[in-house]
């Protein structure tokens, strides 16, 4: 699930579970597991999906057993989505394909997104699937989604492709699959000469507001 390795002061932390990278338990232990030793080992992180699927979010097939497996992942997926939405490190993510639901989270967690360009979607689809979207995710969508799209984004569930998804907020920026990688470690690289202190300090006070209502909403 988890191959991680270093580039240079870039962790690049890359998930593939050869098939959708589901939000899962094993998603969520690796995503920790590379986010420790990043904290150890790097001062800039890449985060990458497989090519095709960033992540289609959560596990359906977990959720689906009953109330208390899908509390048990929602929450455990929460506390992931919060620690990655205030790490102190810059963290850059890789999308080389869909981010839906819990995928797209973990875009809106991230500080810069670089989407590969072709025929992928990104939003959050859950009013299309009968659901709402619980506190940690609507806080990271308020907080990041441009204020025009936020409706259409949240409420009416849209899907993007990946223009789209630059304009709405899911993106920073939109490479050709080949270079997205090599463009993600270069943001990176230079997203690690920025003094740590001041960044992280600023990344927190800046999400302030949005972090103190997830947080209260998880104890």
């Amino acid at each position: 699930m988890l191959n991680f390795r270093l580039e240079g002061k870039v962790a690049v932390i890359a998930l593939d579970d050869g098939k959708a990278n589901a939000v899962g338990h094993a998603y969520v232990d690796a995503m920790n597991e590379g986010l420790d030793r990043a904290e150890k080992e790097a001062a800039a992180i890449v985060i990458t999906g497989r090519a095709g699927v960033f992540s289609a979010g959560f596990d359906l097939k977990e959720i689906a057993k009953g109330p208390a497996e899908q509390s048990a992942l929602v929450g455990k997926g929460a506390q992931m989505l919060l620690r990655l939405f205030t790490h102190p490190q810059p963290v850059v993510a890789a999308s080389a394909g869909h981010a839906i639901a819990a995928g797209a989270l973990v875009l809106l967690a991230s500080d810069t997104r670089i989407g590969a360009a072709g025929d992928f979607k990104y939003g959050l689809n859950e009013t299309a699937i009968g659901m709402s979207l619980p506190p940690f995710g609507l806080q990271m969508a308020i907080c990041r989604l441009s204020k025009r799209y936020q409706t259409q984004a949240i409420i009416q569930a849209n899907l993007y492709g990946p223009e789209e998804a630059l304009t709405v907020g899911y993106l920073d920026q939109v490479a050709a699959p080949q270079a997205l990688e090599k463009s993600a470690i270069e943001q990176a690289t230079a997203l690690a000469e920025l003094p740590a202190k001041a960044y992280a300090g600023t990344k927190l006070d800046l999400r302030a507001q949005y972090i103190e209502i997830i947080r209260a909403s998880l104890k």
